[in-house]
């Protein structure tokens, strides 16, 4: 006979990473989705999969009117369209694979 003692514990682990230019917020705006970007938190989202909904609606905006959200393009050329655009569509798409995961930002 004997006795198996096993200590477990849950690690939280990063699965998804994204930096963007603070450059890009006027975009973020126009489009309705820079708090959901910048600050989920004062829309009390806690987690990725909350956060979809929101996101692809203002993706669907995004690419419905490219030329009026370039105007956003910032002037030093730090952060444009095609960059926002593809970092919206980059974190749906982990928001996708990972709804339960908790969201952070840190502006």
């Amino acid at each position: 006979m004997s006795l198996d003692i096993t200590l477990t514990k849950v690690m939280e682990t990063e699965v998804f990473e994204l930096n963007m230019t603070h450059n890009l917020t006027n975009m973020a705006i126009a489009a309705g989705i820079y708090e959901h970007l910048w600050n989920p938190k004062s829309l009390q989202i806690k987690t990725a999969g909350e956060l979809i909904p929101d996101l692809k609606f203002g993706l669907e905006d995004l690419k419905a009117r490219p030329d009026y959200f370039k105007t956003f393009n910032p002037e030093n050329g730090w952060g444009d369209y095609e960059v926002f655009v593809n970092n919206v569509e980059r974190y749906i798409a982990a928001c996708e694979v990972y709804p339960d995961a908790k969201v952070y930002t840190d502006v």
